[in-house]
């Protein structure tokens, strides 16, 4: 009788691939990024065997956190990722949704992230140049509440920290048509906001309830 491989033995690809079946319905395509994006990369290596579990984890001392994958795919779909489009990412972590978010937007598309703590902004744009993105995505490290202007309009912006709400400087860099997704409340815990740009107006639309790390500014950081 053939013995089952031991879970650290496993290879990642299909421990990635079974992640994307225990999330339930996905688009082909987010569930095919969501297979192809190594998330193990992503974390401490001390989080190694939770990697592939949906639930968030933390990265090292930092306030980030690494989103759990259902809530991923669901941001993944709601944005109507296809390829060409210049994406923003407010608050981009180690870079995991920019990695994802780059296997929608190619071949033509680009990403701009943002992240607060210095270092890990240049951890994870050293991971995602050595994972071959470095094509597609660039990371600065930046205070997020200001967006980053210089690469605007964007087509897609999104928001990977808890906000209290959509701040101007967001839309003024909101191309025109285009969709912007925030989780917007209290840090107890936010609902999913779309906005979506048209010849017709900005239209709102709420998701599901969810829980994101608070927004973090160069005003809020620690000393």
């Amino acid at each position: 009788m053939m013995r089952s491989r031991p879970a650290a033995e496993t290879p990642w690809q299909e421990r990635a691939a079974a992640m994307v079946r225990a999330i339930g319905p996905v688009e082909a395509r987010v569930a095919a990024a969501l297979r192809r994006v190594p998330r193990h990369r992503f974390i401490s290596p001390a989080l190694a065997s939770e990697a592939y579990d949906d639930t968030p984890l933390p990265l090292g001392p930092s306030r980030s956190t690494i989103s759990a994958p259902h809530m991923v795919a669901l941001m993944l779909e709601w944005a109507e990722l296809t390829p060409g489009l210049k994406v923003l990412e407010l608050g981009s972590g180690s870079g995991y949704l920019a990695a994802l978010v780059a296997e929608l937007v190619r071949p033509g598309g680009h990403v701009v992230g943002l992240e607060l703590e210095r270092q890990l902004a240049g951890e994870s744009q050293r991971l995602l140049s050595e994972l071959g993105y470095d094509d597609a995505v660039e990371i600065h490290a930046a205070d997020a509440r200001a967006g980053w202007p210089s690469g605007a309009p964007y087509n897609r912006i999104l928001v990977s920290f808890a906000t209290p709400e959509i701040f101007p400087e967001w839309t003024q860099q909101l191309a025109d048509p285009g969709i912007l997704l925030a989780p917007v409340g209290p840090a107890r815990g936010q609902v999913l906001r779309r906005l979506r740009r048209s010849r017709d107006g900005d239209r709102l639309e709420d998701g599901p309830g969810c829980i994101f790390v608070s927004l973090a500014t160069a005003a809020t950081r620690p000393k």
